[in-house]
This record gives C-alpha cells, sequence and structure tokens, in this order.
C-alpha cells in the first residue's frame, strides 16, 4: 500500500511506496523537493519530519549532523517512507519541475578558459525538446552505471543559427568542466576528446532555481560554481518578468587566483552594461603576476564586510561544501538572514563525497 507524503506549507502531496525513497517519489510526481548531490553528502534535501514514520539512509554528518536529526530533520534523498508523512520544506513550489530525460548529445566545442576548466557546448537532440530550469544539472552517463554531474551554464538552450526563428536550428546547453587529475571523466576531456564526440546525458537535475521574491539577491559563488550563477543572471536578463528584471544583484565570485576566475571578462562586462548587477571578485591565494589590487580573502566573508545584516535578501550559493558550508552558518547565524532564503548547491567531486565517512542507517 503506498503512503502519502504531505509538504508542509505548500501542502503539496504525493504517494510513495513502502518502504520508497521519499525524494525519488516526490521527483517522479512533479513536486519540486529541493535536492542536490542525492547521495547523502550536500545537504541539500534537508527537511524537518512533522509527522510519520521515516527510516534514514547512509549519509555523511556533514549533510545532516546527529543533533539536527535528533530534532526530527531529514534527508529526503535517503530517507524511506514506512508511514503517511507529514514534511516541512518552505522551498517547495507549487508548479511541477521540468521532465527529466536521457538523451543523447554531440559536441560543438570545447574550449580552455583556463589551464583546468574546459567550456563544452553541447548540441541536442532537434527531435527531442530539452526544458531546464536555470541552475539545475545534467548527468553524463558513463560505463558501468557511473555518473558524472555538471550545471548547465546558460538559461535556455541556445541557438546555433543566428536566425532564431528556424525551427530546425540546432540547440544547444553549455557546460564549465574542471579538470580533476586521474578523474575518469575529466582525464578524456581533456586529454582524449574527439571532434563532434557523442555523449549520454539525463536531465535536467536539481532544485537549485530562482525562487518567487521581490527581495534583493547575493550570487556567491566559487571556482566553477559560477556555472548555475551564470545561467541565473541570465535569466534574470532575458526575463519579461518586470519585478524580477529589476531586482538588485550583486555578484561575488571568489577563486585562488587570477586565472581561476576563467569568465571574468564576462562578469565584468555584463555588469557594466546592466545596472541591476554588481560584480565583486574576490582571490583568495593572487599571485605576483595577477598584480591584484581588489578583495581578497574567503569569498563569503566579503559578503558579511559588505553585508552585516541579510535579513532583506535571498542569498544563491554555488560551488565547494566549505564554502557553502561556512556561508550558511555564518549568514544565518550572524548576519540575521533567514535560512529559508538560503539557496544551494554545492560541487560534490567523487572525492568530496568520501571525504567523511557515512553514517550507519537509523
Amino acid at each position: 500500500m503506498p503512503f502519502t507524503v504531505t509538504i508542509e506549507p505548500s501542502a503539496r502531496q504525493f504517494s510513495v511506496p513502502e518502504g520508497g525513497n521519499i525524494l525519488s517519489a516526490g521527483i517522479q510526481a512533479g513536486v519540486s523537493l529541493p535536492y542536490g548531490c542525492k547521495d547523502g553528502a550536500c545537504g541539500s534535501c534537508r527537511c524537518k519530519k512533522i509527522s510519520g514514520t521515516v527510516v534514514q539512509g547512509e549519509h555523511q554528518a556533514r549533510a545532516l549532523s546527529p543533533e539536527d536529526a535528533a530534532k526530527g530533520f531529514i534527508l529526503t534523498c535517503c530517507a524511506s517512507a514506512h508511514s503517511d508523512i507529514v514534511l516541512e520544506s518552505r522551498q517547495v513550489l507549487d508548479v511541477g519541475m521540468p521532465v527529466v530525460k536521457k538523451m543523447p548529445v554531440r559536441l560543438i566545442s570545447a574550449e580552455k578558459k583556463a589551464p583546468d576548466v574546459m567550456l563544452l557546448k553541447l548540441q541536442l537532440p532537434q527531435t527531442e525538446t530539452f526544458e531546464f530550469r536555470a541552475g539545475q544539472y545534467i548527468d553524463f552517463l558513463l560505463k558501468e552505471g557511473q555518473k558524472r554531474s555538471y550545471s548547465i551554464a546558460n538559461a535556455k538552450p541556445e541557438v546555433l543559427d543566428v536566425d532564431e526563428s528556424n525551427e530546425n536550428a540546432p540547440r544547444f546547453i553549455e557546460l564549465h568542466v574542471r579538470h580533476m587529475p586521474g578523474g575518469l571523466f575529466t582525464d578524456h576531456l581533456f586529454h582524449a576528446l574527439k571532434d563532434k564526440e557523442i555523449f549520454r546525458i539525463e536531465g535536467p537535475l536539481g532544485g537549485f532555481f530562482l525562487r518567487p521574491s521581490d527581495k534583493p539577491m547575493i550570487f556567491l559563488a566559487s571556482g566553477t560554481g559560477f556555472a548555475p550563477i551564470k545561467a541565473l543572471i541570465e535569466q534574470v536578463m532575458t526575463s519579461s518578468d518586470a519585478s524580477l528584471k529589476h531586482r538588485p544583484i550583486v555578484l561575488y565570485w571568489g577563486a585562488r587566483t587570477l586565472a581561476d576566475l576563467y569568465l571574468f571578462d564576462w562578469a565584468h562586462a555584463t555588469s557594466q552594461a546592466w545596472p541591476q548587477l554588481s560584480f565583486i571578485p574576490v582571490l583568495s591565494e593572487p599571485s605576483a603576476e595577477d598584480a591584484w589590487h581588489g578583495r581578497t580573502g574567503w569569498v563569503h566573508k566579503a559578503v558579511l564586510e559588505d553585508h552585516p545584516n541579510l535579513s532583506g535578501h535571498q542569498v544563491y550559493a554555488c560551488g565547494a561544501p566549505v564554502m557553502v558550508d561556512a556561508a550558511r552558518e555564518d549568514f544565518v547565524q550572524h548576519a540575521q538572514l533567514s535560512s529559508d532564503d538560503f539557496f544551494a548547491d554545492a560541487f560534490l567531486s567523487l572525492a568530496d563525497s568520501k571525504t567523511s565517512a557515512p553514517q550507519a542507517p537509523k
């Protein structure tokens, strides 16, 4: 007998088989629960259980601490239902998510933007539609069931043909891929990539996207966490929604050196052309060659220096888990940011997902 999961305060409901995964059932039902890694490592799907019986599967302590678990919080990505359940998740929207599909894509171009960052353009099939929300990601489907996840860096599929009225013009998505030496997928991309190579992908995935509000926004990125942030910026710039288009945005992008800000010129030019956007780059270890006179240190600390009170803002953060975790904690505890206004996508490599031993199932 299936159980009913009710999400408060939106009152959205969906069914889940006994012992079935809560997040997977929600995705299948088109209920937009927040999620990220789907592996119990990032904490994006964390929400509070109001009632019902849930068995929590293996997860990392940084995603769900024992203290939070004792307070009733769960990770829906690795939790199974054993009764009707009521959950509290204020990030759920009343609209369904785009349909998740598997499809082939063809390499259009691969351009190094930094020694260890590749900008890929992948042509979508002309016979299928592929809809996504700016900020979501795709999985590359590799051999033996392995997957690698990358955020889409454009707000919507772009047309290769200059004539956008041509319905048959090829469309593409953009990805920013950092090389992980020894990595199964990125070693191939950086050393053995073939012209017009075919890949198989699944998507769109993820619960990172803009939420309705009239609050000004802080966009916070580290490294290639800039990819989904770029998509969000493009969404705002091209939106026909006047209330969204006029919301102020401050973009903070942190990296070690200037070369690691691999689309610095794009971010700078966009902020110069569009008054609603301010761009603040932050380097943690600028080199002598950088001749850097801008901000230095940890990027989330720069946000706190400029915005000691974030109670009237929304924050969208992407990048290394250590940055996302530190930003969430400091912004909520020290800058009065509501936890409901912090939206994140932690970029977990395979190594990241193994840095903490999973807790035993409870």
